[in-house]
């Protein structure tokens, strides 16, 4: 089994740092991943990083994913409330994973409280702003064998 995770980031997450920083902060893309990065060498894993702004590059990452990845972690963005077919992928593959969410989703305006996800995710973090990938990282690596 590999030992490695891969990081997915969705719309708008290349934003990070530049968009609302009073929602999400100043951290940048570049330092989720390296945060993600730390926290999954302390752990044993080595991480595969991808964002995008088009779902199908995101679903075509998940997929390929199942040829050399033991996990995912996922920040889904906007997606999280409209894509079955982010779903689908992530169920598809058989792989665990950790969705994660920078802002509190369950505080802010009602549409962002549905998660596709949320009842097929191994992990969920939510509201930690970027160390939530750390937390997220943490919990999910116990359940991979």
């Amino acid at each position: 089994m590999s030992r490695r995770l891969l990081l997915v980031n969705g719309p708008n997450l290349n934003l990070l740092g530049i968009r609302d920083p009073a929602t999400y902060g100043t951290s940048t893309l570049a330092d989720v991943e390296k945060i993600t990065s730390d926290a999954a060498a302390q752990v044993g894993f080595d991480l595969r990083t991808i964002q995008s702004n088009h779902e199908g590059v995101l679903i075509d990452a998940i997929h390929a994913a199942r040829e050399d990845c033991a996990g995912i972690v996922i920040n889904p963005g906007g997606l999280t409330h409209t894509s079955v077919a982010l779903r689908d992928a992530l169920t598809g593959v058989s792989l665990p994973f950790a969705e994660v969410h920078i802002s509190d989703v369950n505080a802010r305006e009602e549409f962002r409280r549905f998660s596709y996800l949320h009842d097929v995710a191994a992990v969920r973090v939510i509201g930690e702003g970027v160390t939530g990938y750390a937390t997220a990282v943490a919990r999910l690596a116990p359940l991979i064998p």
